[in-house]
């Protein structure tokens, strides 16, 4: 295996296979693959997937990668999208064994690099992927550094990750999840969109200058990044990664 920094290598494409999976919701899969001469990567980065049909007709989609660095082990989660050229193809026909092409690792801003200041992570949606990379991270590498979590969804079917949610609670990070048209029973916060008082009392105060990550759909991001500034935090510790409609 590569001797590179994980995360520091030009991104260079790869073979890679499907050996083993995950069903986290009816539409969500998470893929385990493994990749020869996968050189690491940071919690946070991406990958781009190359589908090549029978006729040579090309598809490519990126996707955030799930879990940190585990050798030459690569976690991905991925959500079918209805009219979606790839996303079907992941979720429902990918079988064990098959190869697929590999572009990575990609990004090196939207990346946690560890250490013991304080940790907001902010996710909506499918955006849960890439912190639930840094918050594994946290978990896996017993970091001191105090965590704070925040997950917006729908409704209690879209949950990505439930178990290990609880299990980071356990271990002293803080989770909140904040629905926002469905609540589970028992659940003490009403269905609503996260908000700046969410963030007030679940996230840390601007004084703790924590370290922020905020990921989900474009809205999304632009109101949490608004609401965080307005709180008080430093613009310039709050990073963001957005998506938007795609041919998934």
């Amino acid at each position: 295996m590569s001797s590179a920094t994980p995360g520091r290598e030009a991104p260079a494409w790869r073979t890679a296979t499907l050996v083993g999976d995950r069903c986290e919701t009816p539409d969500v899969r998470t893929l385990l693959l493994d990749v020869p001469g996968w050189p690491g990567h940071l919690p946070g980065q991406h990958v781009d997937l190359r589908l090549t049909a029978d006729d040579g007709y090309q598809a490519t989609r990126s996707y955030s990668i799930a879990a940190p660095a585990a050798g030459e082990r690569v976690e991905l989660t991925v959500q079918r999208l209805p009219d979606g050229e790839v996303s079907p193809y992941l979720v429902d026909d990918y079988p064990t064994g098959a190869l697929i092409e590999m572009l990575g690792p990609v990004g090196g801003w939207f990346v946690w690099r560890g250490g013991d200041e304080p940790l907001l992570l902010v996710a909506g949606g499918a955006g849960v992927v890439p912190v639930m990379a840094m918050a594994r991270a946290w978990r896996d590498t017993g970091s001191r550094a105090p965590l704070r979590l925040l997950y917006s969804l729908r409704s209690p079917d879209q949950l990505f990750y439930a178990d290990e949610l609880a299990d980071l609670a356990e271990r002293g990070a803080g989770v909140l999840l904040a629905y926002t048209r469905e609540t589970p029973p028992g659940h003490d916060r009403p269905a609503a969109r996260l908000a700046a008082d969410d963030l007030a009392a679940h996230g840390f105060p601007p004084g703790d200058a924590p370290h922020c990550y905020v990921c989900g759909p474009t809205p999304f991001v632009e109101a949490v990044g608004a609401a965080l500034t307005g709180l008080g935090h430093d613009g310039d510790r709050v990073r963001a990664e957005r998506f938007g409609p795609t041919g998934g």
